[in-house]
Parts: C-alpha cells; structure tokens; sequence
C-alpha cells in the first residue's frame, strides 16, 4: 500500500521507498521516515495536495507524488 492511500486518523508503518531519487530519499530519512517507523495521516490540504503527517511525535507536509513512492503497512 501507498502512504497516498491512507485516511485521515489512518496509522502504517514504513516499509520501504520505490522510485525515489537518492537526494529526496535521504532526506526523507533526516526527517525520521524511515523503514519501520509508524506514520499516521492527519489531513489533507483542501485540494488534496500536500498532506500533513505524523512521524515520531513531529508534523510533516508532503507532496502526493512523494507520498505514491512510500510503500507502507496496515
């Protein structure tokens, strides 16, 4: 499953990046998303993009085309 595809409220763990440049992936990592950490779905902007996240206790705001390449789990 992609992190585009959760709800609002909706919790997953990381499971890996598919398709992501190197520079974007690591900074991805800088902000703490990494490979089994728990994430959770806030909301989303009114037009859909970007969406506003949860990782370890800090919000983040990311595009959906970078949301498409995070594979996550229920």
């Amino acid at each position: 499953m992609k992190l585009s595809q959760l709800t609002p409220g909706q919790k997953a763990t990381v499971s890996g990046f598919k398709q992501l440049d190197s520079i974007v992936r690591k900074k991805l990592m800088v902000m703490g998303i990494l490979p089994n950490t728990e994430i959770r779905l806030i909301r989303r902007a009114p037009m859909g993009d970007p969406m506003q996240v949860e990782v370890r206790g800090v919000s983040i705001a990311l595009r959906n085309a970078i949301a498409e390449s995070i594979e996550v789990t229920l």
